[in-house]
């Protein structure tokens, strides 16, 4: 019998994490093009800001895999149960 409660939370992660994926990076490569646009002067805000963007979709990519691998899943595990 198909878990279909498990299917449907299954295509939602995976629909709102792309989502989330996509639009940081989209976002960083924007703040990127912006922080260059003013006559030679760099927008420190829209550097820093294409930064954090790329560092969350590090974050995320990092994050689902370390889902899937069982072998960093359960070391991951391990780490945050010797840490809280």
């Amino acid at each position: 019998m198909i878990d279909w409660f498990g299917f449907v939370t299954v295509a939602l992660t995976t629909l709102i994490s792309a989502g989330f994926v996509v639009t940081m990076y989209s976002l960083g490569v924007r703040f990127t093009a912006v922080s260059g646009d003013d006559d030679g002067r760099i927008n420190h805000f829209a550097k820093w800001g294409s930064y954090v963007c790329f560092g969350f979709c590090v974050l995320a990519v990092a994050a689902g895999i370390i889902l899937i691998v069982p072998a960093l899943s359960k070391a991951a595990g391990t780490i945050l149960g010797n840490i809280f």
